[in-house]
């Protein structure tokens, strides 16, 4: 019973020892992660879903990630299904990682201008809700001002009838999204065709697909693979 016992002992003294000095393995790093060119910048915009625009600026020049998100809340570390409750204070964003020497930060605005209505409130199309809101965030003075700009220069020329009703918020409590979020127009147009129909294809083909093949023939001197 001793010897027993003291084998028990050891074995529990054991297992202690490794619980206190294992270290959890590095995270490998996503396949399509792209190394970020130095002096790269960062911006963060909401416009409706965020499928939407991510599966738009992943093509430009410049643009090395594209991160669905969500930003503005109350907290962070929030879920999608929290966000799409609408009481979060969340908007449904993408940070978008670039070259300032190959595309500008007030190019990217005056293009996120144009590829979703601005105003229309807390609405892109059949989604509906504050989470929807057209919104452009800032971290500096800078940043704002030149959100303020852009803004200004695209009322002044009137390309939309209404009245502009994007916010410019402070950044707060930025989330990355859930993993199945990110890449989700560009997995959906590799997938096959039964993949497909489990991927919200209805959404992807009435909602998304019209709004990218747009950008690309508007946009088509500014696209990577031209």
């Amino acid at each position: 019973m001793l010897m027993a016992r003291y084998l028990i002992g050891a074995a529990l003294i054991g297992l202690l020892i490794m619980a206190f000095t294992w270290h959890a393995p590095e995270p490998q790093k996503e396949k399509n992660e792209m190394p970020v060119p130095a002096g790269s910048k960062s911006i963060v915009v909401g416009g409706g879903c965020f499928w939407c625009l991510e599966g738009m600026y992943e093509q430009l020049k410049g643009v090395s990630s594209v991160e669905s998100g969500y930003a503005g809340g109350s907290r962070a570390g929030v879920t999608y299904e929290q966000v799409c409750s609408g009481v979060t204070g969340h908007a449904e964003v993408v940070k978008i990682t670039f070259d300032p020497k190959v595309i500008s930060e007030g190019d990217l605005l005056r293009i996120f201008f144009t590829t979703h209505d601005p105003t229309t409130l807390n609405r892109q199309g059949p989604d509906e809700g504050e989470q929807y809101r057209s919104v452009i965030f800032y971290e500096t003075p800078e940043e704002k001002a030149l959100a303020e700009k852009v803004k200004a220069e695209i009322e002044h020329e009137k390309i939309w009838k209404d009245q502009i009703v994007t916010t410019i918020e402070p950044l707060k409590n930025y989330t990355k999204a859930e993993d199945y979020h990110q890449n989700y127009f560009e997995k959906f147009e590799n997938a096959s065709a039964v993949q497909q129909m489990g991927m919200n294809s209805g959404y992807c083909r009435v909602v998304i697909e019209p709004k990218v093949k747009k950008f690309r023939e508007k946009f088509a001197k500014l696209l990577k693979n031209n």
